[in-house]
């Protein structure tokens, strides 16, 4: 692959990364912070793809998987925690 191409790919990845991290810091409520949290892994899973097409090791495209499948499962987690009430006080 091009390495311009790989640049723009790894940056515009790292930027969004860095402004769900600034989501999830300030943000307001519980479910904006669990939104940020999602994103993060989703962009996790496309830094992982991305650097698995780069170094051609296709190895690393099964861990994608199972990050995407246990960012899954944390999601439902986290939304019957927030159907339930969120946390009590």
């Amino acid at each position: 692959m091009n390495s311009f191409v790989l640049t723009l790919v790894y940056s515009m990845l790292a930027l969004a990364m860095l402004m769900a991290a600034i989501r999830l810091g300030k943000g307001p409520s519980l479910p904006d912070r669990v939104v940020a949290i999602e994103l993060i892994s989703s962009m996790v899973v496309g830094i992982i793809g991305v650097h698995a097409l780069d170094t051609g090791v296709l190895s690393f495209l099964d861990v994608a998987i199972v990050v995407a499948l246990v960012a899954f499962l944390a999601s439902i987690g986290f939304a019957r925690f927030i159907e339930r009430g969120g946390p009590r006080e």
